[in-house]
């Protein structure tokens, strides 16, 4: 058969993948992808990329949901090998894994036959990535009273035609578990070497995806046009650019000698980011996690119509929740009320808004992330008309650490979190997707030694004693190694939860219970169960110690020992946060070091006096 070169055989991604279970070393991995990705035809790049990300897509597009539940996963195995569902059913629940059911069944050639296999597309072809990822965009698109049987219908076509290989990545995609261990930042590594044979092309690429957030459109262009053309990348209305992030610190002196000496000093509210993009009377809100989320705040929606005083714009802002009936700034948990209400016209009464600007990433068609702070507030400020759901948050410039600490104290007392520190100097750009000393968190929860609580992504779990016997009961908690894109122990953290937490852990974690250690998880316990790092938890302890049971930091302060919590605590689920925005291994090293240092500066008794 003659090859299509705009189009692909989905055997060859399902090989790959295969090929990469198991695998732990990330270069090896690397080198892995980049070998599939030279293979595959521009035409189809994109699609390649999204299915090795598990998606049909970047989040921002809010794509459906495949919509395929444990059971019509079972019926559509069922039909396609010509099986009854309840055989399924067992042998899945003995395997717990449907792909390689489906991938054995395959292997006994027991397909549907006859009227049944024109009806799903079958009949013996070829799988190609088109078709693959067309049917499962088919299949999350399908709506209405018939949906079930779409969706039963496409999927059951394509395992019939699927060769075993094909068969056990087809499930596995549907049921949201590849298994691959990878994450973007690996996609990246390999769409370097792919297109450029080495990593150094790597910063041009991630700079690219960090400001149009769509991996599969930054490949596409990658394999047609060439890496340079990335260079010239820009923001886009309606692309959502990924975030610039900061660093902690709790010295102000320090924090001030980071940024060079001189800075503006902002409020930090407690409430959810939002990167509006404004293009006429069209705006749109995404999340910190690049969520759309516009149909839950439209009080910002309007607030931001009347307030911005131009046509087209990406501006950046902190959402917070207003007591109406103080005009008082309410915690970021009442504001999340929003998120989980159906009644959003009821819940803009209850829980009002106020969105606190702090910055502009593009102004009609100029792109403001190469210009300093300070000229993109000034642009902010020219083009806000401040009105009583959309103002500029409150901030100062100053070079006065004792200014700065009143400034801080003021905040707390509004009922901030505390305040952003951010460099004013030429190079102080906008930074998307990255964390560095041009932005330092100075909070209140970092006065002490520590109340400051940190995200942490949940990776194992083990089984409780008494009244928590069988059940779930402590969960083991990662902090995220950016430069090694792994995820390295902490502690392990059984108080905080409530009963009804105990009791629902497991149905909680059920989607991402795996039966062996993720290959980005590095730990030295053996968990009871073991999650695919999903989850993240915010977390607050006594103080950080030194452990030889764990792996963040591990030898950085002293040699056979990591960095761990003591006494850690369970506060909230922190479901707007991805695991790769979870708390640093090189942040909590620098809070450790801190604590370190203000432990030896604290007075020996008798010095007070």
């Amino acid at each position: 058969m003659a090859r299509n070169d705009a189009d692909m055989p989905f055997e060859v991604v399902a090989n790959t993948f295969a090929s990469m279970e198991g695998i732990t070393s990330r270069i090896q991995l690397t080198q892995l992808l980049a070998g599939l990705l030279k293979k595959t035809p521009p035409a189809v790049i994109d699609k390649v990329v999204y299915m090795i990300q598990g998606k049909l897509g970047p989040d921002w597009k809010g794509i459906p949901e495949l919509g395929v539940g444990d059971k019509l996963l079972a019926q559509a195995i069922a039909m396609a090998y010509s099986r009854r569902e309840e055989e399924i059913n067992r042998l899945i629940d003995k395997s717990g894994d449907p792909g390689k059911v489906a991938e054995q069944l395959a292997q006994t050639g027991a397909h549907v036959k006859g009227s049944l296999v024109a009806f799903m597309g079958g009949g013996g072809a070829t799988l190609t990535v088109s078709r693959v990822f067309d049917s499962f965009l088919r299949i999350a698109n399908a709506t209405g009273e018939s949906s079930r049987d779409i969706k039963l219908r496409t999927l059951a076509g394509l395992l019939k035609d699927a060769k075993p290989i094909e068969a056990r990545y087809i499930v596995r995609f549907v049921e949201g578990r590849l298994r691959l261990g990878i994450g973007d930042a690996t996609i990246l590594d390999a769409l370097a070497v792919a297109y450029e044979g080495t990593s150094a092309a790597r910063d041009v690429i991630e700079r690219a995806y960090n400001v149009r957030a769509d991996l599969g459109e930054i490949a596409r262009l990658a394999a047609t046009e060439g890496v340079a053309s990335l260079k010239s990348i820009k923001p886009e209305i309606g692309v959502p650019i990924r975030p610039m992030l900061a660093e902690r610190a709790s010295d102000v002196k320090e924090i001030l000698a980071k940024v060079g000496g001189r800075a503006y000093v902002e409020y930090k509210y407690d409430g959810e980011r939002g990167q509006i993009h404004k293009d006429g009377d069209k705006v749109i809100i995404f999340s910190r996690r690049l969520e759309n989320i516009t149909s839950m705040y439209p009080d910002v929606v309007e607030g931001v119509r009347q307030a911005l005083k131009v046509d087209r714009a990406i501006v950046e802002g902190e959402i917070v929740g207003i007591d109406p009936d103080t005009g008082e700034l309410k915690p970021f948990q009442e504001l999340m009320q929003r998120r989980r209400k159906y009644d959003v016209e009821k819940m803009m009464k209850e829980i009002p808004i106020r969105v606190f600007l702090f910055d502009v990433i593009m102004k009609d068609d100029e792109d403001l992330s190469t210009k300093p702070l300070p000229y993109r507030r000034k642009v902010l400020e020219s083009i806000v008309e401040p009105n009583d759901r959309v103002t500029i948050a409150n901030y100062i410039e100053s070079s006065d650490p004792d200014q700065i600490m009143n400034f801080f104290l003021q905040a707390i007392t509004e009922g901030a979190e505390g305040v952003m520190i951010k460099a004013v100097h030429d190079e102080s750009v906008y930074r998307a997707g990255v964390r560095g000393w041009l932005w330092v968190k100075l909070k209140r929860d970092y006065r002490s030694e520590m109340t400051d609580t940190v995200d942490l992504v949940a990776v194992g779990a083990f089984y409780g004693k008494g009244k928590r016997g069988g059940k779930l009961g402590t969960l083991l908690m990662a902090a995220y190694d950016p430069k090694t894109d792994t995820f390295k122990t902490v502690c392990k953290v059984g108080s905080g939860f409530t009963d009804e937490d105990i009791n629902n852990m497991y149905e909680l974690f059920k989607p991402y219970i795996i039966d062996h250690r993720h290959p980005r998880v590095m730990s030295n316990l053996e968990a009871d169960v073991w999650f695919e790092p999903v989850k993240v938890a915010e977390i607050l302890g006594a103080e950080l110690t030194l452990s030889p049971a764990h792996t963040c930091c591990l030898s950085s302060v002293r040699q056979g020992a990591g960095i761990s919590i003591r006494f850690p605590r369970f506060i909230r689920w922190r479901d707007d946060k991805g695991p790769e925005d979870a708390t640093t291994e090189d942040e909590l090293l620098e809070m450790y070091r801190r604590q370190l240092k203000r432990i030896e500066e604290r007075p020996t008794p008798g010095e007070e006096a």
